[in-house]
């Protein structure tokens, strides 16, 4: 049994644990507010970005479509990018995505297909570099702090890119983690080559009774000098999103160490008073059976 020492040494010791994951709890609901508002803000530009080439694309000319839209006609090598945190404590944030990553590569190379990685992120590189080391094409760490910048993202997007002229891949697909709400983290497949719209791209404009639109130059033209911005847009998106998903899972998990280290206080001062008690009571015997035999 722990000594009157030992209990008091834990439950000092657990009550500055408790005293730090507050503090961190508070930080990452601040940070939580003016993330989510970023996040939220970033979405309905790049929805109706998405919206608006989807309109475009299914008015291009197969044949003078842009490679970006049209593809290599292949799809034997993928390249997946990863967006996850620099900083760990938040709970299963990268762990969950980490997960998901390992299935699609798993799934791929099944299927006799090459897979190439890029990651954003610390965390992702390093759970990721045990098994998949060989699979990685370039790592980007603190590119979120303190926070995500377009630049950032456009950094990342030069090499996606560049790689794609090179004919380095055939299909890349990003991964992250979409921010829903506080308590939840959906993690999120988007492939951003070639261009694929989404189902209901340009559906807004084709049901509210608006006129088509006239495009000028033409279709081509635009989706030429759109497509590589739209990108960038969409790799920035996903990085607000994931760093907003961060900050709530990190709420979360120092919320949860915060109550998790209340327990142990308790647990332990229960422990201490009855340990504590047992020793005065073992004492006042002592005293009173000395007594007793004078």
């Amino acid at each position: 049994m722990p000594s009157l020492k030992d209990l008091r040494n834990s439950i000092a010791s657990a009550q500055s644990t408790r005293r730090i994951t507050s503090a961190m709890k508070m930080v990452a609901a601040a940070k939580l507010r003016k993330a989510q508002s970023a996040a939220e803000a970033a979405r309905p530009y790049a929805e109706k970005m998405e919206a608006m080439l989807g309109s475009l694309a299914s008015g291009a000319v197969a044949s003078n479509a842009p490679k970006l839209l049209a593809g290599t006609g292949k799809s034997d090598t993928h390249l997946i990018v990863v967006v996850s945190s620099d900083r760990g404590l938040c709970g299963g944030f990268n762990a969950n995505l980490v997960r998901d990553v390992r299935v699609k590569v798993n799934a791929l190379q099944a299927e006799g297909k090459t897979v190439k990685l890029i990651t954003i992120g610390r965390k992702a590189s390093g759970q990721l570099r045990s098994d998949l080391g060989s699979l990685f094409v370039e790592t980007y760490d603190e590119l979120s702090k303190p926070e995500p910048s377009f630049e950032g993202a456009d950094t990342v997007v030069r090499k996606i890119t560049n790689m794609f002229d090179n004919d380095e891949f055939d299909v890349c697909t990003i991964y992250y983690n979409k921010f829903v709400n506080a308590l939840t983290q959906e993690v999120t497949p988007l492939q951003l080559i070639p261009f694929a719209p989404a189902e209901n791209a340009g559906a807004d404009e084709a049901t509210d009774g608006a006129a088509p639109y006239e495009y000028e130059p033409n279709e081509g033209a635009i989706l030429s000098a759109l497509l590589p911005k739209n990108l960038s847009v969409q790799v920035f998106r996903t990085m607000l999103e994931s760093f907003a998903a961060e900050q709530a899972a990190r709420m979360t998990a120092m919320d949860n160490a915060t109550s998790n280290a209340g327990d142990m206080i308790d647990s332990l001062t229960i422990t201490y008073n009855r340990s504590r008690q047992a020793q005065i009571t073992s004492e006042l015997i002592e005293i009173i059976s000395g007594a007793e035999a004078l």
